[in-house]
C-alpha cells in the first residue's frame, strides 16, 4: 500500500515532492524529443502487452487520485511531475516535457491561481497559471473535442482572442482602453477545420459553425479557411455567412494555406454531410434547441466561444431538471425529473462528467480533465474530516478510472483483453462506491482488495 497521505501532507507543506514521488517510481525508458534532462518515471507492468500512457501528476487530488489509481490498475505507465510549484521552479520546462511525450497522454488541470514559493520567501502567482496556454502552444495542440450528450463541440485552440504576449498587453490610460494582441494561429485553425469536417463526415451528424466574420476580423480568416476547405467537396452548406471570408481575405488565407502540407485537402472530395454557418452567439440558443430536442450536433468554434458554449452545456442540464420538476409539481403530476430524465433518453449529467481531448499536430492526443474542487476537499482529507461534520462528501475517484480507461483503451485499439480488464475494474469500483462513499483512503484499501492488478493472474 502506498502511504497517500504522506504525498498528501508532502504537498501541503511544500516539501520535497519529487524525493517522495522517485522512492515510487523508477526512471522512464523514454525521453521527450530534445528533452533528454527532462524528469520522467515509469510504473506498472511493462509486459509488452499494453502500450503504456503518459500522466501528468498535479495537483492535490490529481496527483494524489492518479497515483491511487495506477497502483490499483498496475497498467504501464510514464508520469511526468507537473505541480504548480515544480513547474513554476522548473521555468514551465515541465509541460514542454509532458507535451512532447510521444504516446497517448492523460492531462489534469487545476486551480489556475494556484500561489508558489518564489525562492525568496515570498508567496507569487504560479507561471503559466494553469499552465493549459502554455502546453498546447508547446505540444502543437489545435484542437480539443468535447463530447456532451448529444453535441460534440470542436474548439480550436489556441485562438484566443486576447494576447498571450504580455509586452503586448496593457491598459491606455488616457483612455483606458485595453489593448491585446488577437492570438489566433491560422495552421492550427485549418487542422480543427478538418478535423471538424471528417468528423461530420464519418459520423453523419449535423455540423454548426460558430464563428464571428461580421465582428471579427480574425474570425474572417477563419471562415475563409473554411470555405477554402469546403471547395470541391461532396458537403452541402444551408446557412451560409452573408459574405465568403476566402473571397474578402483570399490573399491573407492563402497565406495560411501556403504553410500546410501539400497533402492536406487529400481525399476531402469525396467527404460529404451538412453544415450550417452561424454567427457565435445564436448558437446558445441553438444549442439549447439541439440538447432538448435530441439533435446530434458537432459544433467548430475559437478557443473563446468553443469554451462558453462548453461551459453552457456543462451548466444547463441542471436547470432545465429544475423547469421540468416545477411544470410537473404544477400540474400535479406524480413524478420525479430526475427518473424522467434518462427515461427520455437525456445522457447529460451536471457537467462534471465531460471529457475532452486535445489533439496535436504531431503525435497522439490528450486526454484533459479539470477538477474544479479538488484542492478543497484535499484539505478536509488533511483536516481529518472529508464529511466536513456530514454536510460534504468525500471526493469521488471516479473519474480517474473513467479517464484512465478511455486513454489505455485508444492507445491499445483492439486489445480485448485489456478492455476487458479495464470494464472489471469500473465495475468493481461502481460496487465499492454505490450507496454510501467512503473515504478516500478507505476507498483506496477497498480498491486494492477487490481489483487484481494487471498483469496478476
Amino acid at each position: 500500500m502506498i502511504d497517500l497521505m504522506k504525498i498528501a501532507q508532502t504537498e501541503a507543506d511544500g516539501g520535497d515532492l519529487e524525493a517522495v514521488l522517485s522512492e515510487l517510481y523508477k526512471p522512464a525508458d523514454v525521453k521527450p524529443k530534445g528533452d533528454e534532462d527532462a524528469v520522467i518515471w515509469q510504473g506498472g507492468n511493462f509486459d509488452g502487452e499494453v502500450k503504456p500512457v503518459a500522466h501528468s501528476l498535479t495537483d492535490c487530488y490529481a496527483l494524489v487520485g492518479t497515483v491511487a489509481a495506477l497502483d490499483v490498475l498496475n497498467l504501464p505507465s510514464y508520469l511526468v511531475p507537473m505541480w504548480a510549484q515544480y513547474r513554476h521552479d522548473k521555468n514551465l520546462a515541465p509541460l514542454r516535457w509532458f507535451g512532447n511525450m510521444p504516446c497517448t497522454s492523460i492531462k489534469w488541470s487545476t486551480a489556475g491561481d494556484a500561489y508558489v514559493n518564489d525562492g525568496k520567501g515570498n508567496k507569487v502567482v504560479v507561471k503559466g497559471k494553469s499552465g493549459n496556454a502554455a502546453l498546447r502552444t508547446m505540444a502543437g495542440v489545435f484542437c480539443n473535442v468535447r463530447p456532451y450528450g448529444c453535441i460534440t463541440v470542436v474548439r480550436s485552440m489556441p485562438c484566443l482572442p486576447y494576447s498571450q504576449d504580455k509586452s503586448k498587453f496593457d491598459v491606455d490610460p488616457k483612455t483606458g482602453i485595453v489593448h491585446s494582441e488577437m492570438n489566433t494561429p491560422g495552421v492550427q485553425m485549418a487542422y480543427a477545420c478538418r478535423l471538424f469536417l471528417k468528423m461530420v463526415h464519418e459520423s453523419g451528424k449535423l455540423g454548426r459553425v460558430a464563428f464571428k466574420p461580421t465582428q471579427a476580423q480574425e474570425d474572417g480568416i477563419n471562415a475563409g479557411l473554411l470555405s477554402w476547405m469546403l471547395k470541391g467537396t461532396k458537403f452541402k452548406v444551408g446557412r451560409t455567412y452573408a459574405v465568403d471570408g476566402y473571397v474578402e481575405h483570399r490573399e491573407r488565407v492563402d497565406r495560411i494555406i501556403a504553410l500546410l502540407p501539400d497533402d492536406f485537402r487529400d481525399g476531402m472530395e469525396e467527404w460529404s454531410g451538412q453544415v450550417e454557418q452561424h454567427i457565435a452567439d445564436t448558437n446558445y440558443g441553438l444549442l439549447l434547441w439541439d440538447l432538448i430536442q435530441q439533435r446530434d450536433v458537432i459544433v467548430l468554434a475559437t478557443d473563446l466561444d468553443g469554451d462558453r458554449l462548453t461551459d453552457l452545456l456543462a451548466d444547463v442540464s441542471d436547470p432545465l431538471r429544475h423547469f421540468g420538476q416545477l411544470v410537473i409539481d404544477k400540474v400535479g403530476a406524480d413524478a420525479d425529473m430526475k427518473s424522467l430524465w434518462g427515461e427520455m433518453g437525456y445522457t447529460t449529467g451536471n457537467g462534471r462528467d465531460m471529457t475532452s481531448v486535445m489533439y496535436r499536430m504531431d503525435g497522439p492526443p490528450i486526454h484533459e480533465q479539470t477538477l474544479g474542487s479538488a484542492d478543497a476537499m484535499l484539505r478536509r482529507l488533511l483536516a481529518g474530516d472529508e464529511w466536513v461534520g456530514g454536510t460534504k462528501q468525500p471526493y469521488d475517484p471516479r473519474i480517474h478510472f473513467v479517464l484512465i480507461r478511455d486513454a489505455y483503451l485508444e492507445a491499445n485499439p483492439g486489445n480485448e483483453k485489456l478492455k476487458a480488464f479495464l470494464d472489471d475494474a469500473l465495475a468493481k469500483f461502481d460496487e465499492i462506491y454505490s450507496g454510501e462513499r467512503p473515504g478516500f483512503i478507505q476507498g483506496y484499501e477497498k480498491l486494492k482488495q477487490a481489483i487484481k492488478p494487471w498483469g496478476e493472474n
